[in-house]
């Protein structure tokens, strides 16, 4: 009887104690255990679990250290999987990437035959349609890598209005009832861009401020129109785990109407957002300030000095190999750039500047450096920077000038570009690795819908500077790749400071927003042919599965 009464007692003590130690683990609202966690922190600590509560990282650990520590009703086991903080991109247009999804896709056609036929099949599927769009075009795709002319497009197309962007959204093709509507004739001039004539007729070819005449007089997008396209983007964004967005031109009614969007739960994107360079959102903004939510974050001002390279809008030093005696164009006076830099110097907001020729950067970098005066921690950023002379390299380290690259850019334009500015120039070409040397650290995007929004396209081409068929063989000007680990860390960590994001996320550290991402491949040491087949399996927003 009283063995009975010892083991009675032995087991009423482990019960409580076990019914102790439950109840003093946390609560968190979700537990990761058992993954690879690349946190992108100082240290670039790979971890095994984190919890999350509110929406924050509470602790990251070891799956002991979590697993003994707190309790949650949602529980991932990873199972070896590799994890990653949400990824970032550096440079988007999220606006106009939702409206593109309801447009006409030319992205990758191969002739102008394809281009007409494509918005004649969207043209059948949306016949009460009262302006057809497109997007995606690329002469330098087609065997003659000629600008086309609207003669087909008057031809098929002569009662409704057609508009179709270039790839780079620095030109369009229009017919001529669009022509009609914006009232453009072929004696008509804008300073920084081009009306395309040829034997005294309009092309329907506009080029850089040009496009402006036409989108001006468009109508402007319902709302529900406009929740449309975000709610859009951001489902592909999810997809493909991207967490924030830095959102590269808006006017601040456009901010206005995603803002209460956001706040009626309808968008959990979070953006970062540069104005455009007008003098509306200066006289609204400048007085008031950044503007700051958990979704969204107002600091920047975006700035277009030249074109593309690709429209061979790109302000050159030398003259375009390809077209003697054209160096392209600033689409501003220099004294304008002058203006603003001198303007925002004495705020808070970040000078975002759009500079794709050698010309154009060396001019946008004096610039800064007039201004900022050495070094500094107001991050001004050079969008591109696509083409660099020699000699202008050190002046993105002298003022602590942020250099903002797509990596994928570098491969869409690898087949054309030394045809564009030369063997020479070209070696300051998408030097992403001599940028990164000039402070240490750099952002990295997509441009998208210019190019592709996937991440892992983002990652490869940095890393092996090559397309998706693996050329060239030694990588394209791979003195300039980036390594594996500058990679994942310009596209979370150094994309968030950028946008001065990196105290809130960017890495999966305590005290930071829940962005993580778990993938099917581990991207910092997979074999290079199984990097671009990874696939996202989970994106999480402040930690909520999306």
């Amino acid at each position: 009887m009283r063995f009975a009464r010892e083991w009675t007692s032995i087991l009423f003590f482990l019960a409580a104690l076990l019914l102790l130690c439950c109840r003093s683990k946390q609560k968190a609202d979700l537990i990761l255990h058992h993954g690879k966690v690349y946190t992108v922190d100082s240290a670039f600590t790979v971890s095994q679990a984190f919890a999350v509560s509110d929406g924050k990282i509470i602790s990251v650990g070891s799956n002991e250290e979590i697993l003994n520590n707190y309790k949650a009703e949602e529980v991932i086991d990873a199972g070896g999987k590799t994890v990653y903080p949400g990824f970032i991109d550096a440079h988007v247009h999220f606006v106009w990437y939702g409206q593109s999804l309801f447009t006409v896709d030319l992205v990758g056609s191969s002739s102008f035959e394809e281009v007409i036929g494509r918005v004649k099949t969207f043209h059948k599927k949306h016949p009460d349609a009262k302006i057809i769009e497109g997007r995606g075009w690329d002469q330098n795709n087609f065997a003659v890598k000629q600008f086309p002319s609207n003669e087909m497009l008057n031809a098929e197309f002569s009662n409704i209005p057609v508009i179709l962007h270039r790839i780079d959204a620095h030109a369009l093709l229009a017919n001529q009832k669009a022509l009609e509507l914006a009232r453009i004739q072929p004696n008509q001039k804008i300073s920084g861009g081009e009306i395309i004539v040829k034997n005294g007729k309009l092309t329907g070819l506009l080029i850089d401020n040009a496009v402006t005449l036409l989108l001006n007089v468009l109508p402007k997008p319902t709302r529900v129109e406009y929740e449309t396209w975000l709610t859009a983007a951001e489902a592909k964004c999810f997809e493909y785990g991207i967490t924030t967005v830095t959102e590269c031109g808006l006017d601040f009614e456009e901010v206005q109407r995603i803002d209460s969007i956001q706040k009626e739960g309808k968008l959990n994107m979070r953006l970062y957002v540069m104005l455009w360079d007008k003098k509306k959102n200066y006289d609204y903004f400048l007085p008031k300030g950044p503007y700051k939510t958990d979704k969204l974050f107002v600091k920047g001002f975006k700035v277009l000095a030249d074109g593309a390279l690709g429209s061979r809008g790109a302000c050159l030093l030398n003259a375009y190999e390809d077209k003697p005696g054209w160096k392209g164009f600033l689409l501003r006076s220099p004294q304008h750039f002058d203006s603003v830099a001198s303007l925002l110097s004495t705020t808070e907001f970040q000078m975002c500047t759009h500079a794709i020729g050698d010309s154009t950067n060396r001019l946008i970098l004096q610039t800064y450096n007039k201004c900022l005066k050495g070094k500094n921690d107001k991050r001004w950023r050079i969008e591109h920077a696509q083409i660099i002379s020699k000699n202008d390299f050190d002046l993105f380290g002298s003022a602590s000038i942020i250099p903002s690259v797509q990596p994928t850019a570098a491969i869409s334009d690898m087949p054309w570009a030394k045809d564009r500015v030369g063997e020479v120039s070209m070696r300051g070409g998408y030097a992403y690795k001599q940028l990164l040397a000039q402070n240490n650290w750099i952002a990295l995007g997509t441009d998208f819908p210019v190019d592709d929004l996937n991440p892992i396209k983002t990652f490869y081409s940095a890393v092996f500077r090559k397309d998706a068929k693996g050329f060239p063989a030694d990588g394209f000007q791979s003195q300039n790749a980036l390594s594996r680990r500058e990679a994942l860390m310009g596209m979370t960590l150094w994309a968030a400071k950028a946008g001065f994001l990196e105290k809130e996320i960017g890495s999966i550290e305590a005290g930071k927003d829940a962005d993580f991402v778990i993938l099917d491949t581990d991207l910092m040491e997979a074999e290079e042919e199984k990097v671009l087949l990874s696939r996202v399996l989970f994106t999480y927003s402040r930690g909520i599965k999306r």
